[in-house]
């Protein structure tokens, strides 16, 4: 692990490796690798001493981890759980659904997000944002400790509607816009308060996508959220704050609106092309992911690991804010045989 490959990664500066992250609630892999005995909370949790073990075994340059601030929208508005399927070991991850508080689309194209949910005072908030920020980075001073906001725009509508309402009203395009305005005004808030922080680099986060792709026109998109994008990311870049997008899904036939609105650099899935990617962009932009699938750690054989890993390291190379990363995660059923041979490969082939 290398905080300095870290950040001189996210600057563009030369390194002597790729850079390396990853996504991992493996548990059995994380046991394995540190000889420590996994908890109810490792998914490369900054607060759990596996994870801290993990990263180091495992080269971590960079964390992924938002913060939306100190109290959670349930506890002051509506919100929808759409529950959650078993997917890491034992199904504890496993939730119930709760009935959807908006019974019509009608009370949704009514929402107004900053009334619902309210803006914390400013002091408060970034105070709260800085302490965040530095006791993890100081209890990780092997990895670049990042600020972020979750809930941005599309994903605040997810979380307060569910994916039912949301689509109901997202079909009245120009109604829809202005509740998501009020999203924009709620997160330009936490925006705000993150930029008087004393982070380096920020994670924007916004599942604006699903893997097929767009799920408005595409239009809607560039007339409506990137702008609002911009006047986000406007304001971290003001206050020196490199700026990495992330998304869920397959966003690739907007990579040059995202470079427009100002992002410094992008987070993404296997399901994005990153041959289009690094081709316009792998000189000028930070690039986290790779051609690695965990459908393919999961399900496939070594030698169809090793194919993606060196796909991957072909063009990632001769791109300096390049960090690999398995962009859609490390899950409990990668078998720990093919989790263990795709870092080793890596590892032993990752110097520039």
């Amino acid at each position: 692990m290398s905080y300095k490959i870290g950040i001189d990664t996210i600057f563009l500066r030369p390194t002597e490796r790729l850079a390396h992250t990853e996504y991992c609630s493996n548990e059995t892999l994380m046991h394995h690798v540190t000889g420590l005995d996994a908890d109810i909370n490792s998914n490369l949790n900054p607060y759990n001493n596996i994870a801290r073990a993990f990263n180091e075994v495992w080269d971590i340059d960079f964390f992924w981890k938002v913060n939306d601030g100190p109290v959670p929208w349930a506890e002051r508005g509506r919100v929808t759980d759409m529950g959650h399927a078993e997917f890491l070991e034992n199904g504890r991850d496993k939730r119930g659904s709760i009935p959807c508080p908006f019974q019509n689309a009608e009370e949704v194209l009514s929402f107004d997000a900053v009334k619902e949910y309210g803006l914390p005072d400013m002091d408060e908030l970034t105070a709260h944002y800085e302490k965040f920020f530095r006791e993890n980075q100081k209890e990780n001073p092997g990895q670049v400790f990042p600020g972020g906001y979750y809930k941005t725009l599309v994903s605040g509508a997810i979380e307060a509607f569910g994916w039912d309402m949301l689509l109901l009203a997202a079909a009245e395009k120009e109604r829809f816009a202005a509740v998501l305005d009020s999203f924009f005004e709620l997160s330009l808030h936490h925006y705000k308060a993150w930029a008087k922080t004393s982070i380096e680099v920020f994670i924007c986060h916004d599942d604006m996508v699903w893997t097929s792709g767009p799920f408005i026109h595409p239009d809607f998109y560039r007339e409506v959220i990137f702008p609002r994008y911009k006047a986000l990311w406007k304001v971290l870049r003001e206050a020196g704050k490199k700026v990495l997008y992330c998304a869920d899904g397959t966003w690739v036939e907007f990579v040059d609106d995202i470079v427009a609105a100002g992002a410094d650099g992008f987070i993404f899935e296997p399901s994005n092309n990153l041959d289009i990617i690094t081709e316009r962009y792998g000189k000028t932009h930070v690039i986290v992911g790779s051609k690695v699938d965990c459908r393919t750690l999961t399900f496939g054989k070594k030698e169809e690991i090793k194919t993606q890993v060196d796909a991957t390291l072909k063009v990632a190379r001769q791109c300096p804010g390049f960090m690999f990363a398995v962009g859609n995660h490390i899950p409990s059923n990668v078998p720990l045989d093919n989790a263990l041979f795709y870092f080793d490969y890596l590892r032993k082939n990752w110097k520039r």
